[in-house]
């Protein structure tokens, strides 16, 4: 299901993502513990397009390393910060003592 890329960009801003903008806008993870990760997505400038289609949102979830209904959850708000990290400390992606 499409998703609105203003609420996508917010919500990975409220869950600890740095916003560098050029060609595209770019989100780096940075940790809790201030720590900037290796994980990162994009979404374009492009003024055509408001929404995020399936496929955008799929790729947006591997580049965040997250499962598909993860990666909603994580927009959504329905996973929050600490469950993010968690998922990352599992998978090895961060430092357990962050």
């Amino acid at each position: 299901m499409p998703k609105d890329k203003r609420l996508v960009e917010s919500s990975l801003l409220k869950k600890g993502f740095c916003q560098d903008n050029a060609h595209h806008k770019f989100f780096y993870y940075q940790t809790m513990g201030g720590n900037l990760t290796h994980i990162h997505t994009y979404t374009s400038h492009g003024s055509k397009m408001n929404s995020l289609d399936d496929y955008l949102l799929n790729q947006m979830a591997k580049q965040c390393r997250l499962k598909n209904k993860q990666f909603l959850d994580l927009v959504d708000c329905s996973m929050d910060r600490e469950g993010y990290e968690k998922i990352l400390r599992e998978k090895n992606l961060i430092d357990p003592l962050e």
